[in-house]
């Protein structure tokens, strides 16, 4: 994604429901219109963190894995915060 990003977060060292938990900390910092990429490793917080951020009116651009990574790997994920 080439787009500017406002706010970075790294959670690949957490499980749910943490990374959510430090997903929306984040959001509620933002301004509307801000954009946050967040990397996030494994099955769940892959399926759990984009619904969750849905769920609460923000706008998912992407998700992402990142190069040579598998399918429940790393990846990034890109939020408009509505």
């Amino acid at each position: 994604m080439t787009e500017i990003v406002n706010y970075y977060l790294d959670i690949i060292n957490e499980l749910c429901p943490m990374t959510f938990v430090k997903t929306k900390l984040v959001i509620e910092k933002m301004q509307s219109g801000d954009r946050l990429e967040v990397r996030l490793r494994g099955g769940e917080p892959i399926r759990n963190v984009p619904r969750s951020v849905r769920e609460l009116g923000h706008l998912v651009l992407s998700l992402e894995p990142e190069p040579g990574e598998p399918v429940d790997g790393i990846h990034k994920l890109y939020i408009q915060k509505s």
